[in-house]
């Protein structure tokens, strides 16, 4: 089963655009998916996780948020392979 990560984003967040372009080289060497959720399309999504995003999940492990902490997200995605 393919890994997928959550990117919860807006789309007027230059952060969020930049987390998704960041993710890209690891989507490709991992061999995963990205899945990228409007935060504002879900009440409790924006309740838990409005000022926080950018946030990178597996499903609810929050790998990071602002900004993509690439060691520790391919430390994770080696260690769930």
């Amino acid at each position: 089963m393919a890994v997928e990560l959550t990117l919860l984003s807006r789309r007027y967040c230059h952060l969020c655009h930049d987390m998704e372009v960041a993710l890209a080289p690891l989507t490709a060497e991992f061999g995963i998916a990205v899945k990228v959720v409007d935060v504002d399309s879900d009440q409790f999504l924006a309740a838990e996780y409005d000022e926080l995003v950018p946030v990178l999940l597996h499903g609810r492990n929050q790998l990071c948020h602002y900004f993509l902490d690439e060691p520790k997200t391919r430390e994770y995605l080696a260690g769930i392979r």
